[in-house]
């Protein structure tokens, strides 16, 4: 008799060695953090030290986010083909060289270039880690794994942030992404030597080793072996990206993606103008990056008390009320508050509200779709939503240098995420299929 060694996952309590693959993909989302914030924490020095006014400085702010559109798009079925291991290194040396490459840039050209190759490594991690997290975890945890794995983001821009506060009281903004680098190189090791490539996937694809392979993660596991696998699944011909628009997956698909699109749009509004916006008002640099820690504060904090939560409510529930929350914040932090421990309350609270969507977005991926097309949804999902979110700094810089203030910006910016909820709204009814042999 065989059995199938995901459902020996599924129904196993989880082993020191998952929670260890856990940690490591929360790392890795937190390097993701940092990586993406880091053009904010040095977009002051920037402005100073090259001239550029607020529109130009709203394009370079968007095009990491032009780069992780295409990452995840594409990276995403590329994980869903090689694996969720070798994307995750692969995509850890396009960050490496793109943060470096940050460092030497001398113009706003060659600094946009470097951040979209950077933004194609983030985005095809992102693809990959939320699906290794979810092939990691057992039945129960699932949820509050990839929740969990999601808070690794605000926990990276707290951690960098505050380096990068100190950073900056030192050396220039080129500091920051030298920074970035080196802890990108540092991940490559760990990766090997803790994230195994995810049993679900090796079932899918079915190497030649893929027994041997399965036997020696489930032992890592602390899970007995199993003696044969069960009869592959019948191969379907469609590419995986049109697998999302059959009839079982069309309509999550769909409102997904529109309510990722919508809620990014909204909170890359707050991360990417935190810095210079509190800068505009007077104060220094690190001050301001002190003031994005304290968003990514409120950011972490809201992804735990989300996680906690999922084992009591459901997360469609969670994410619409957490997005309901984000607008109404979100305005509140456009209200321009006069001293930093206002703005640091305010920041801290309107993070809270926006990465506690984000998150729940993830977990509702994660759930939503079988293994053939985890990643590649993941990465559908995020990368159009990160794609049309790229307008969101350059749309608001836009509006800044057209004379309309930070309340009518952060109004229109914080609609977004009311989009996003009315969306997820629409999805009460509809049920993920289940999984597949």
């Amino acid at each position: 008799m065989t059995t199938d060694p995901r459902a020996v996952i599924d129904r196993e309590p989880m082993s020191r060695f998952q929670w260890g693959i856990v940690a490591t993909m929360i790392g890795l989302n937190a390097l993701d953090g940092f990586d993406v914030l880091s053009i904010s924490f040095a977009s002051p020095g920037i402005a100073r030290d090259w001239g550029i006014d607020r529109a130009a400085l709203g394009l370079v702010l968007s095009m990491e986010l032009i780069g992780m559109a295409i990452g995840s798009l594409f990276l995403g079925g590329v994980a869903d083909r090689i694996g969720r291991r070798a994307t995750i290194l692969s995509c850890l040396g396009l960050m490496t060289v793109g943060m470096l490459g940050a460092a030497s840039a001398n113009s706003v050209e060659i600094l946009s270039a470097w951040r979209v190759l950077t933004g194609l490594g983030i985005g095809g991690m992102l693809a990959a880690t939320n699906a290794a997290v979810a092939e990691a975890a057992n039945a129960k945890q699932r949820s509050l794994a990839v929740v969990l794995m999601a808070a690794g983001y605000p926990v990276g821009t707290i951690v960098g942030g505050s380096i990068s506060a100190v950073l900056l009281a030192h050396y220039d903004w080129r500091a920051v992404f030298v920074f970035g680098a080196v802890c990108s190189v540092l991940f490559i090791p760990l990766v090997l030597w803790r994230a195994p490539e995810s049993v679900a996937f090796l079932m899918h694809k079915r190497p030649p080793d893929a027994l041997a392979r399965i036997n020696a993660t489930l032992a890592r596991m602390g899970h007995p072996p199993v003696d044969a696998l069960p009869e592959a699944a019948a191969t379907t011909r469609k590419a995986p990206l049109v697998d999302l628009f059959s009839p079982a997956l069309a309509r999550g698909t769909v409102l997904l993606t529109l309510a990722y699109l919508a809620h990014i749009m909204t909170f890359y509004f707050i991360l990417k103008w935190i810095p210079k916006i509190v800068v505009d008002m007077g104060f220094p640099a690190p001050q301001a990056a002190g003031v994005l820690v304290w968003a990514s504060i409120g950011g972490a904090t809201g992804s735990l008390i989300l996680g906690l939560l999922t084992g009591k409510i459901r997360v469609l529930a969670l994410t619409i009320v957490a997005m309901l929350l984000s607008t109404a914040l979100v305005i509140v932090f456009g209200r321009a508050q006069t001293d930093l421990a206002a703005l640091s309350l305010v920041a801290g609270i309107a993070g809270f509200a926006t990465n506690a969507g984000v998150v729940g977005l993830y977990a509702l991926i994660a759930q939503s779709f079988p293994t053939a097309v985890r990643a590649t949804a993941t990465g559908f999902v995020i990368g159009v939503g990160r794609g049309g979110s790229a307008l969101a700094p350059a749309l608001a810089g836009f509006l800044f240098a057209a004379g309309y203030g930070l309340q009518t910006v952060a109004i229109l910016m914080g609609l977004g995420s009311l989009v996003g909820a009315i969306a997820l709204l629409a999805m009460r009814n509809w049920s993920a299929p289940a999984e597949g042999g």
